[in-house]
């Protein structure tokens, strides 16, 4: 199937490793320009940069959710090298990477931390998606998919934040599915992922996520990034507003 995705600009927001990096190979193959942000370590994303094919395919951003002057900074960048972006994935976090079950009860949190991952993780997608969306409806056809997850349905121990700020993306896709003018958008909500966040966790606790999944095994990061790479094709004609869960079965 060609996927219509040859010399598209796809700017891919924290790509340098996990869903994003896979994601960001996926488009590569075909054929597409790939604009990757990072927040920090740029010495890796020039590394993937040389990866996805030198300066002519690829290019590598600085991007950080909680600036808003930083978010506007990276889609004009990209827009400067490329002439536009036809395909946003809003894939970058911002989480303190810890197990939620160990986090203080949620009345006991510090506010001025919920309060900017609250900012970043939600303000900052919509950020990207506005500086994006004008070029789209300009062109007449535009693709963006945001980076969710089944917790903000499912739920967990510890997960207040990052879930609200998940579930408030669930809202906002079904407003920019009104965009029309030849945009498609949708969410992407993966489960347990095969990422490098999961390296440090006890290798007993991920097989038993794995064997409460009803396919028996837990996403690769790959296995997120073809979901994302057909949403945001031509080959999607019109799947939109929707959330789609990757996630064996969970």
């Amino acid at each position: 199937m060609d996927l219509g995705l040859a010399d598209k600009r796809v700017m891919i927001t924290g790509a340098t490793r996990g869903i994003g990096k896979a994601t960001a190979q996926l488009f590569a193959a075909e054929g597409a320009r790939v604009a990757i942000t990072y927040h920090s370590g740029a010495d890796v994303a020039e590394k993937l940069v040389e990866d996805l094919g030198g300066e002519d395919r690829a290019h590598a951003v600085p991007l950080d959710l909680a600036d808003p002057a930083s978010i506007r900074d990276a889609v004009a960048a990209v827009e400067e090298k490329w002439g536009g972006v036809d395909v946003l994935v809003a894939n970058a976090q911002s989480w303190v990477w810890v197990d939620p079950g160990q986090l203080p009860p949620f009345e006991d949190l510090n506010t001025d931390e919920w309060f900017s991952l609250m900012r970043a993780n939600v303000e900052g997608h919509m950020l990207a998606v506005q500086g994006a969306l004008r070029g789209m409806r300009a062109r007449g056809w535009g693709r963006i998919v945001l980076l969710s997850s089944v917790t903000a349905e499912l739920g967990m121990p510890g997960s207040e934040i990052y879930g609200g700020a998940k579930s408030a993306l669930h809202g906002f896709v079904r407003g920019l599915m009104w965009t029309r003018d030849g945009v498609l958008a949708n969410v992407v909500a993966p489960g347990g992922t095969l990422t490098e966040s999961l390296q440090n966790v006890d290798p007993e606790i991920v097989k038993r996520s794995a064997d409460r999944t009803p396919s028996g095994r837990l996403s690769t990061p790959e296995d997120v990034g073809r979901v994302i790479l057909f949403l945001c094709s031509e080959a999607n004609g019109n799947v939109n507003g929707e959330v789609v869960r990757t996630a064996g079965g969970s």
